[in-house]
Order: C-alpha cells, then sequence, then structure tokens
C-alpha cells in the first residue's frame, strides 16, 4: 500500500491493516496507549480515522452527530491526533502544546512524524482530561 495515498476503510481493524509498516507500528502503539489510558473511551471507526469515545454535536449543516472525542489518522505526511475536548472555552491541544513536545499543534489537532517526537505523559493527561471535558468550540 502506498502510504501516501488516504487509507479508505470500514473499520478499525481494517484500517490498521491497510496501513504502511511504519505506521500501522506506531497507529497500533496510540490505539493501545489510548485505549489504556481511557477503558471507558470505546473504540469505533468514523470519519475515515479511529475514533475514542464520543460527544453529541451539531456540525456545520445544523446536523447533529455524535464524534469522538479523540481521533487518530494517517495523514500523508504525519500522524494527526485530534483531541476534541475544551478546557474554559480554549481546546486542550492548543492549551498545552508547550508540554506537549517536538510536535505541531493547531485547535484540536496535534501533528507529529515520530512517536518519540510527543510527550506520552503529556499526552496520558490530556487523554484523561479529554474523557471529562469533550466538545468543540460553537461557531
Amino acid at each position: 500500500m502506498n502510504m501516501f495515498k488516504p487509507v479508505k476503510a470500514n473499520s478499525v481493524s481494517e484500517y490498521v491493516n491497510m496501513l504502511e509498516p511504519s505506521r500501522k507500528k506506531t497507529i497500533e502503539f496510540l490505539h493501545k496507549f489510548i485505549k489504556k489510558t481511557s477503558p471507558k473511551l470505546k473504540s469505533h471507526f468514523a470519519y475515515n480515522m479511529l475514533g475514542y469515545g464520543s460527544f453529541k454535536y451539531t456540525n456545520y449543516k445544523k446536523e447533529i452527530v455524535y464524534w469522538p472525542i479523540i481521533a487518530l489518522a494517517s495523514q500523508k505526511n504525519y500522524i494527526s491526533l485530534y483531541i476534541c475536548a475544551l478546557d474554559n472555552g480554549e481546546y486542550l491541544a492548543e492549551k498545552y502544546k508547550e508540554k506537549l513536545g517536538k510536535v505541531s499543534v493547531g485547535k484540536s489537532c496535534i501533528r507529529f512524524k515520530e512517536i518519540e517526537n510527543i510527550n506520552l505523559k503529556e499526552l496520558s493527561r490530556l487523554i484523561k482530561m479529554a474523557e471529562k471535558k469533550p466538545g468543540l468550540v460553537k461557531k
């Protein structure tokens, strides 16, 4: 499989199995890490990403959807980890970005190339916080 093409799958296992070997190893590690950190967040496949837990959200089309609290995706140039949670109206990922390691952060998205670049202790703390404070900024 070409790691630069988006993965189109229908389940968690199908998604993981379609990944290029080095990405598969990282995604499998993070999948287990998230499940161990917050076992109450049920894993599922949503919006072509691995999702963990969900909350009710009204999207831009004014449709009510169930959006993942945590989501994980293999992108063309990096891995994206979404922490869809707020603390006093501020995205957790942006609020604590200085503690997350050698990563790029935008709103709820944490982007990195290698697992060694992310501070796993801080990530664990954010996942636990997200479980209690899911949400996205309303537009």
